[in-house]
């Protein structure tokens, strides 16, 4: 059985995060949310667990960074190709995302972008040419 990742992440506005991963492709798993939390389902094996700040604080005592402000963690997600990359890029846009907040990385061989979520997380979508690499 593949191993499976749960990022869990607190967010200020559940409803608002809520619509915007669903916006860049993500579906709810409403079996495990609830007015505390959403679970974001962005393949089999990856799920985003989106926590309201008092649900998040019921797991840890520190406190919670302000992800607009300081850098916490840097999220990468594979992609398929190259348009792939850009599509998640005009979704997170569409749905009112910062975009590139790290620099655009074009190698050739790996293209990659990133976004802010509403909340200042930053993800990274990438694609790599894999047969390129051991070609």
């Amino acid at each position: 059985m593949a191993k499976m990742i749960f990022i869990n992440l607190p967010v200020a506005d559940l409803p608002r995060s809520t619509g915007f991963y669903e916006a860049v492709g993500a579906t709810k798993n409403v079996q495990f949310s609830d007015d505390t939390a959403s679970c974001m389902v962005l393949s089999e094996t990856i799920h985003v667990m989106l926590l309201t700040h008092d649900k998040y604080r019921q797991f840890t005592s520190k406190t919670i960074a302000d992800a607009k402000t300081v850098s916490e963690v840097l999220i990468c997600i594979s992609a398929e190709n190259r348009a792939a990359v850009d599509l998640m890029m005009a979704q997170a846009e569409a749905a009112g995302g910062g975009i590139d907040p790290c620099p655009k990385q074009d190698h050739g061989f790996m293209y990659g972008r990133s976004f802010e979520d509403p909340d200042g997380h930053i993800w990274e979508v990438m694609w790599m040419d894999l047969p390129a690499l051991t070609g």
